[in-house]
């Protein structure tokens, strides 16, 4: 009896997160939300994990739709570039598991909170290319901070 509830109690969990984090790229000046999940059984041809991360600026949310092969050890789903990033203000992640029709398998919900603001990544990349050359807008500004750089109008937090 105790073995039968232990898998009805897991029916309908593909995934837990396993990992959520948000990703300060100085070289690159971009914040990016990165969630991991955990596959819980084995994984299906055609399953694929639709992410709607909250938008710091305000406005939609970022959605991103990542296939899920059935070889894969865990899924990581990452945000676009995001801006305005307030300090320990929590910013909400929803995501769905469909099958192969667009069926809904699972929904997951969390929440991240960043240990820094946005406003410590600099105002350009610090390297371009793919070869990461020092990006030649930032001559003289070796912090990447430029004195008349347009900030992006954040909501009040």
């Amino acid at each position: 009896m105790t073995l039968a509830a232990c898998r009805q109690s897991e029916e309908g969990r593909y995934f837990e997160v396993s990992g959520r984090l948000f990703e300060f790229n100085y070289r690159l000046a971009r914040a990016t939300y990165v969630v991991t999940l955990n596959p819980l059984r084995p994984m299906e041809e055609g399953q694929v994990a639709i992410a709607s991360f909250e938008n710091p600026a305000g406005g939609a949310p970022f959605v991103v739709k990542q296939p899920v092969w059935p070889k894969m050890r865990h899924i990581t789903l990452t945000s676009p570039a995001l801006t305005c990033v307030v300090k320990d203000k929590p910013y909400d992640v929803s995501i769905r598991i469909e099958d192969l029709n667009g069926r809904l398998l699972q929904a997951l919900q969390t929440t991240l909170v960043s240990s820094e603001d946005q406003s410590v990544l600099p105002d350009r990349p610090l390297v371009t290319g793919p070869v990461y050359e020092l990006n030649p807008e930032l001559a003289g500004h070796p912090d990447g901070r430029l004195p008349d750089a347009q900030k992006p109008v954040c909501p009040k937090a």
